[in-house]
């Protein structure tokens, strides 16, 4: 018999031990082969399948029957949502509730999304809507006709700067946001401003300069640059503009690299483009405007065009803020509670009014005043949650301050349309105060991660839930 050291036996064992090892190592075993290592994807399709995962739905999105717009009208509507307040009245008359899908969504977005304000002028409603993406992306300015059921595409900011070739080569930037105000001029053009898609962009790295002033005449459907880089390496999320003395108000954010990191106040004559005023401590989100006087307000300051002088006062953070009533006065909200409060523009007087919330969700951006003054109207969970509370649109009685939800719409198009009305920076209400235009954002059923797409209702409300009269 062949005898082995104990050496021998030890080297063996060492051998056998670090075959195994190696063999755990590559994954293989006697008998297996090596399976084949996943091909190394490049970024842009490494971009490509984090975009298949997070928006999985075919764009655009489409109605039905190749519809473009439904018409809803249900006394579902006027079943309560989760968390209504005990205090809060419920209409008794249903709503007719258009909605439609925007136009020219016809890939994903990062989400697609609606930030501007517009306004009503018969039955046409300028509004936008943005994909949000970044460093480059694009804004799209609308014409919604309510009365053809129509939308037309009046600019696509992005597309219409690279024609006018105000981009240069190191400049790896396009405004894929529109958060300003859309406001008509006396000259019949709307006003409006870029902004940026995401605030990790605006800079030098990208050759971020600036944003830019443009007006369109929804007439001739001409666009034109207003003024270029108005406050150098800063974004334009706020606006208004008066149309009487045509001047362009509005409120920065600092780039990255912008040599003055504090937001700005600023006045624009956009008939000469000349700057009147720039102030450091100006307007976040949203500007006060009083059409019998002139004047701008923001937190802690005012702005007098006679005097082109900026004076401080006891004004709260504004977030939405109704047009002036006939009585002179302006609604308003702060951050993001649903805290209402009165400017009145004759005497500065401020009045808190007490929370206007209707359930879990009170972040207000956009509040609407009607014709005389009586009623106030607005959509609870501007960023989403809407949703929670059925989305509700409120109407609120500033002769009585009770608050009253017109309709519930939530469950009705989540189930017969297969879409969450999940939140709204937006609405605008027509002269009369009759219709009150949407924008939403929100998502599809089988879209995992909540705001793909936008859409647009408007809400009829009915004759029997507005009582003539001013307060």
């Amino acid at each position: 018999m062949m005898q082995f050291s104990h050496q021998a036996v030890r080297s063996r064992t060492s051998l056998a031990l670090l075959a195994t090892l190696l063999l755990v190592a590559t994954g293989t075993s006697f008998g297996q082969e090596k399976k084949p290592a996943k091909p190394k994807l490049s970024p842009e399709e490494a971009r490509a399948a984090r975009e298949k995962a997070r928006y999985p739905l075919p764009y655009p999105p489409k109605l039905a029957d190749g519809k473009l717009v439904v018409s809803e009208q249900t006394v579902d509507f006027l079943k309560p949502g989760e968390n209504l307040r005990a205090e809060v009245g419920i209409a008794k008359s249903p709503p007719r509730v258009d909605f439609a899908f925007f136009p020219e969504q016809n890939y994903p977005g990062n989400p697609w999304s609606n930030r501007s304000d517009g306004f009503v002028l018969g039955d046409k409603y300028y509004t936008s809507d943005n994909d949000h993406l970044a460093p480059r992306g694009t804004a799209h300015l609308w014409e919604y006709d309510a009365a053809k059921q129509q939308f037309r595409l009046l600019c696509d900011t992005s597309k219409f700067l690279e024609s006018k070739n105000v981009f240069p080569p190191e400049m790896n930037y396009r405004p894929g946001e529109m958060q300003s105000r859309i406001d008509m001029g006396n000259d019949g053009w709307l006003y409006y401003a870029t902004d940026r898609g995401s605030p990790t962009v605006t800079h030098d790295k990208n050759g971020y300069l600036g944003e830019w002033i443009l007006r369109t005449n929804p007439a001739t459907l001409e666009t034109q640059i207003v003024k270029q880089f108005p406050i150098p390496k800063h974004t334009l999320p706020a606006s208004v503009l008066d149309p009487k003395r045509m001047i362009y108000y509005g409120g920065t954010a600092p780039g990255k690299d912008a040599a003055n990191q504090n937001v700005q106040f600023f006045a624009l004559d956009v008939r000469s483009g000349k700057l009147l005023k720039v102030a450091d401590h100006g307007p976040t989100r949203v500007l006060i405007f009083s059409t019998s006087t002139g004047r701008v307000y923001w937190e802690g300051s005012m702005y007098d065009p006679e005097t082109n002088e900026i004076t401080k006062m006891e004004i709260p953070h504004v977030r939405s803020a109704s047009a002036e009533t006939p009585q002179g006065l302006v609604y308003c909200t702060s951050g993001t509670k649903a805290d209402l409060w009165s400017l009145n523009v004759k005497t500065n007087e401020v009045k808190q009014l007490g929370n206007v919330g209707v359930g879990t969700q009170e972040y207000i951006s956009s509040i609407e005043a009607d014709p005389t003054g009586r009623y106030l109207y607005y959509v609870p969970g501007a960023h989403g949650g809407a949703t929670k509370d059925g989305t509700p649109i409120v109407q609120y009685d500033t002769a009585t301050n009770r608050r009253k939800v017109l309709g519930f719409l939530h469950a009705t198009f989540w189930e017969k349309h297969g879409y969450a009305l999940d939140g709204s920076f937006s609405s605008a209400l027509d002269e009369k105060g009759e219709r009150l235009f949407i924008c939403w954002d929100g998502w599809r059923k089988g879209q995992p991660r909540g705001w793909e797409t936008a859409a647009l209702t408007v809400f009829h409300i009915p004759a029997s839930e507005r009582v003539i009269g001013s307060p």
